[in-house]
């Protein structure tokens, strides 16, 4: 059985009719999105970002048009995007891309364009646009804060593969473990999971979403992993230590990530009562991920567990962000985000212990708010038992 990754119509005419009913609401005639994010929301259409821009304008009435330099006109008609296609030559050209749109569509007084659009770009709006006042709209963001069930099914199959990209690094480890050689570098078990995943995504599914990050991830060892963001390097893994796969997946464009911290031999107590801290304090935050609480009240009483541990200088991050087409997108479960979770909102849950000179800890679910509570999408075991290799 074959899985799609495609979006049906209707999911793009419900995206389309949310984000207007917020336009209507600021007064706005048409907005401007070039983020890629927000272009693949709207359209189904999705490129890698460089110099030339693409972006997605909205009326409030009539349809969407999708501005893409020629060399991406075939690209966006083979995904099907769902906007008409206005091409522009060549960037920076004669003739700015801007400039191309507005001869192409009507000239609004108002239009908006949203807050990651470059200064440089809002400049190059205003001299196309002269007649236009513009402004700044986060309408598009607010509405892909809550996720629909089309997409909620993509979440849950991105989960599927990075639970089996973590099992399949266990795995490699574990053979290498079981037959006395070598354990694998950090750089040979990443390039190891991510061709996994691939290799299980286009076994069965068909109009696969290729984005800049299919699978992927971070896997580091031992003293490495107290660097929350280190990129896998050639150390190898080693005997005694601690060592994380920190995993990532896009189904149709729609991300999850499954982290775990596992431990190579019987864990010392100073390994297993870091590790009992932060699977304790993301238990707590996990469940706090209910309808009507505040995405910083959720990260305080996460952290706040590894606080009480006395463990406080350890902490180096938040406890989450949302996911989505980003794989880093608001809301964020940190001080000074006050969102209210609400049902379909998908978020990482993800608080770690990080000690300088020995190893970090971090524990990640992607997970999804509904009416009744938590519902974890990636499910890989958690207890220490099952970390051990």
């Amino acid at each position: 059985m074959t899985f799609s990754q495609r979006l049906p119509g209707s999911f793009y005419a419900g995206a389309l009719d949310r984000v207007r009913a917020r336009m209507s609401e600021e007064g706005l005639s048409a907005l401007l999105l070039d983020d890629p994010l927000d272009v693949a929301y709207l359209t189904g259409f999705h490129h890698f970002p460089n110099e030339r821009p693409v972006a997605c304008w909205l009326p409030l009435d009539g349809d969407p048009v999708l501005l893409v330099p020629e060399l991406e006109r075939e690209y966006a008609h083979d995904q099907l995007a769902r906007a008409e296609i206005v091409a522009y030559p060549e960037f920076p050209g004669v003739r700015s891309p801007f400039a191309v749109l507005a001869g192409h569509v009507r000239v609004p007084d108002q239009a908006a364009y949203a807050s990651s659009t470059a200064v440089g770009r809002t400049k190059a709006l205003a001299e196309a646009f002269p007649a236009t006042r513009w402004s700044v709209s986060d309408a598009v963001g607010r509405v892909r804060l809550r996720k629909l069930p089309e997409e909620i099914a993509l979440h849950e199959e991105a989960a599927r593969i990075a639970d089996q990209m973590i099992e399949a690094g266990v795995e490699l480890v574990r053979s290498a473990v079981e037959s006395g050689g070598a354990l694998p570098s950090e750089t040979e078990l990443a390039g190891h999971v991510i061709a996994h995943g691939s290799r299980l995504m286009y076994a069965r599914h068909e109009d696969v979403v290729v984005v800049p990050m299919l699978t992927g991830g971070l896997v580091y060892g031992g003293p490495n992993s107290a660097q929350p963001h280190r990129l896998p390097g050639g150390d190898r893994l080693r005997a005694g230590e601690t060592f994380m796969l920190s995993l990532g997946c896009a189904v149709g464009g729609r991300f999850v990530e499954s982290e775990r911290t596992f431990v190579i031999g019987e864990p010392t107590s100073r390994q297993a009562r870091y590790y009992e801290v932060v699977r304790e304090a993301q238990e707590v935050g996990t469940e706090a991920l209910v309808p009507g609480v505040t995405c910083e009240e959720v990260n305080r009483r996460c952290l706040a567990v590894i606080k009480e541990a006395g463990y406080g200088e350890h902490l180096r991050h938040r406890q989450g962000h949302g996911i989505g087409l980003g794989f880093h997108e608001p809301p964020w479960l940190s001080d000074g985000d006050a969102t209210e979770l609400a049902p379909g909102m998908i978020l990482s849950s993800e608080p770690g212990v990080y000690v300088p000179g020995h190893a970090g800890y971090r524990i990640s679910d992607t997970v999804l708010v509904t009416e009744s509570g938590p519902r974890r999408l990636t499910a890989y075991p958690r207890e220490l038992t099952d970390v051990i290799i």
